[in-house]
């Protein structure tokens, strides 16, 4: 019997199906609509370069660390990241045979990473280069895990890591309506010549006071800017937030001894709080966990309550 020629080709075409790797198959022609208002089509994403600390945790809490080329100096978290992995630089100051240089099969970057020029190299070459929209919002961080989680061909386990954080971000919420009288909180990113680097609205800073249910005492401007001795007398903040940067680090000495926080509420609270940088700005999975740790370290009182909040999307199994 003579086997028609369109089914001897659907036969091969299947055979032919069944040798591809599992997950390079439904990984294929995967879109991804990015930062850019653009469609990227991934084909391959097998050999990551990541860039951005909460791109490569997502990339590690959905199981896809042996996927990773590269990543960049703000990728600290799992500790080990930078003992395993080649280290592209700051995300911030590329350059383009740095990143091009791991053969990567998808560039995976939050937007805001650069410089242009080298973004303008990345983006005409032969390689996927997605931008990972950096929106400081409970959705804008749902919406990052979902959309690494897709550019991988992975939308179930984006799914369960997405809930696990939703879980913790409605947690916290109960733990914050029981703040009855909100502090004010400055954050200080530095004081460079007396003068301090203060965060303004739509910062990772402004909305993790918010998350912790505090008020930025900031209220004038978008960004990070410095401020005169008058705007920070004129702020009251009643603590100031900074972060962990080693020998570069805020001191609570510092502040306590300039002329403008000893005239505020700050001084005599003697209230400075730092904590370390990617956990509490880098929405990533964990954000809700360090919102929650703020909470307590401006609210002792809610000590007792935030005991029981135990982060799901530290616990979660998201890896298959």
């Amino acid at each position: 019997m003579t086997v028609p020629m369109t089914i001897c080709r659907t036969l091969a075409l299947l055979a032919l199906s069944c040798l591809l790797p599992i997950g390079a198959a439904a990984a294929e022609g995967i879109t991804v609509h990015d930062a850019r208002d653009r469609d990227v089509v991934i084909d391959d994403p097998t050999r990551i370069v990541s860039i951005g600390g909460a791109i490569t945790e997502i990339l590690y809490a959905l199981g896809f660390e042996d996927r990773i080329a590269g990543v960049d100096a703000t990728s600290l978290y799992p500790p080990s990241v930078l003992r395993e992995k080649p280290d592209v630089g700051y995300m911030r100051q590329l350059s383009p045979e740095g990143v091009l240089g791991l053969h990567p099969s998808l560039v995976l970057a939050v937007q805001g990473s650069g410089p242009k020029e080298t973004m303008d190299v990345l983006e005409a070459a032969k390689v996927p280069l997605v931008l990972v929209p950096e929106t400081f919002s409970e959705a804008g961080l749902v919406e990052k895990i979902r959309l690494v989680g897709h550019a991988m061909g992975a939308d179930p386990r984006a799914t369960c890591l997405a809930t696990a954080v939703e879980s913790d971000l409605a947690q916290l919420r109960t733990l914050r309506a029981k703040v009855t009288k909100p502090v004010r909180v400055m954050f200080v990113m530095s004081l460079l010549n007396g003068r301090a680097l203060a965060a303004g609205h739509k910062t990772a800073a402004d909305e993790i006071i918010q998350l912790a249910g505090g008020v930025n005492a900031i209220d004038g401007y978008d960004g990070y800017k410095p401020v005169n001795d008058e705007a920070i007398v004129a702020a009251k903040p009643d603590v100031v937030l900074s972060i962990d940067r080693g020998k570069d680090s805020l001191t609570s000495d510092a502040v306590f001894a300039h002329p403008a926080f000893a005239l505020t509420p700050v001084a005599t609270n003697k209230a400075f709080i730092s904590m370390e940088g990617l956990y509490l700005l880098g929405f990533g999975p964990r954000t809700a966990a360090a919102a929650r740790d703020l909470a307590v370290k401006l609210y002792p009182a809610l000590a007792p309550e935030a005991a029981s909040f135990k982060p799901a999307a530290l616990t979660a199994n998201c890896r298959q």
